[in-house]
């Protein structure tokens, strides 16, 4: 997708989506000698030439089709074999019809408006997700029996995006201008139209970097048998007093491992890995942070809580829904006084300011001690394993 830079125009009213084919052509080293020669580049060095005139193979890109815009391209997206284009305001839909050599061309099937500048877009299915320029994360949908993209529910705080991402099929991510990063959720539980017309906000972070790509995948490789034998090892047992009932919860909490979904890179060259949790463990690392934060001393006494709060020029909200990982790592480094002082904390040892309450943590039934009573007796090395699991992810 290409625009126009035009002088006097605030932004481009012309632009052109351009559609290239890998070819494999058969060519001799002669006659790469002479295209070489012709575009004066020096071919003294070697390359894909081969002395005696033998045939070799060239991949080369070749223009099959264009098509003129009424606005810049800031995005293109494949979609069901389709071509999905962010143009300006609109979000527009075309089909690839292949004629021949020459005769290619992009057909438009729909649009949807509504937007002020469709910069990213995302598709998982039928479902597109739109990240504009300020009008924060949008849903829509392709309806195919009559060709036509209609918005189902929407992001209501204005957010200037710089990336979005799919998580699942109702949880969607987005990273915004002040280097924030959120999740909005498609609240189909409600009972009326407009409240399930809202995308409701599960979760805010303040990353601070500025993020440009959301990816899926991992950087390291899915090992089933390291998981198995993790299941193996009776990893609390050893070192569990409490119930029959808290050993189990808390055996299913450190046994399961979190699943890598989204890579992030930003505009700094960090990339970085966001994982999905059980509820569980989410619980257990959030009390597992609040621990470090109170033991772990702050570059200038800055407050960590503070650090990671969701900040715009319009609101600040407390972290919620997302878990510190560069700081539960920091747990890795501490020396065995300190890392002793954590663990007591996150054990109910030692009280906790705005703590995780450990029932819930555990999701205990009805069998178990009285919540005030609850413990967990974690151990120093139990919690390291723990930790370096999650560490493994990257």
């Amino acid at each position: 997708g290409t625009a126009y830079a035009i002088e006097g125009e605030q932004e481009p009213h012309k632009g052109r989506i351009l559609v290239f084919q890998v070819t494999d052509k058969e060519v001799g080293a002669d006659d790469d000698a002479a295209e070489h020669a012709a575009g004066g580049k020096d071919n003294s060095a070697g390359g894909l030439g081969k002395p005696g005139g033998e045939q070799f193979n060239k991949l080369r890109l070749e223009l099959v089709a264009e098509k003129q815009t009424r606005g810049a391209v800031y995005c293109l997206n494949a979609f069901n074999g389709k071509l999905l284009a962010g143009i300006n305001s609109k979000v527009k839909l075309f089909s690839f019809v292949d004629a021949g050599p020459d005769q290619s061309e992009l057909v438009a099937k729909c649009s949807h408006n509504e937007h002020i500048l469709v910069l990213y877009i995302q598709s998982r299915g039928d479902f597109i997700v739109v990240g504009d320029l300020m009008k924060s994360v949008s849903l829509l949908v392709f309806r195919a029996l009559d060709d036509s993209i209609e918005e189902i529910a929407r992001d209501y705080n204005a957010n200037w995006m710089t990336s979005v991402g799919i998580l699942d099929d109702d949880t969607y991510i987005g990273a915004e201008t002040n280097m924030n990063l959120f999740t909005v959720q498609k609240n189909s539980e409600a009972q009326t139209e407009e409240a399930r017309h809202m995308l409701r906000v599960a979760g805010e972070y303040h990353l601070g970097e500025y993020i440009n790509k959301f990816q899926h995948g991992s950087l390291v490789m899915q090992d089933s048998q390291q998981e198995s034998k993790r299941d193996e090892t009776g990893l609390v047992e050893s070192t569990l007093e409490n119930s029959d009932a808290v050993s189990e919860s808390l055996q299913a909490i450190l046994s399961s491992a979190p699943k890598p979904q989204m890579l992030f890179g930003t505009v700094n060259g960090v990339i970085g890995v966001i994982a999905s949790l059980t509820e569980g463990q989410y619980k257990l690392l959030k009390r597992l942070e609040q621990a470090l934060s109170e033991v772990i001393q702050g570059v200038g006494d800055l407050s960590h809580a503070a650090w990671r709060s969701f900040s715009n020029e319009r609101k600040v909200s407390q972290c919620r829904g997302f878990v510190d990982g560069d700081l539960i790592e920091g747990f890795l480094d501490l020396e065995q006084s300190d890392a002793q002082r954590v663990v007591d904390r996150v054990n109910g040892k030692v009280a906790m300011k705005d703590e995780e309450d450990i029932a819930a943590i555990l999701q205990v039934n009805s069998g178990a001690p009285p919540s005030d009573s609850l413990q967990l007796n974690l151990d120093v090395d139990t919690l390291t394993r723990f930790v370096e699991d999650l560490s493994r992810l990257h």
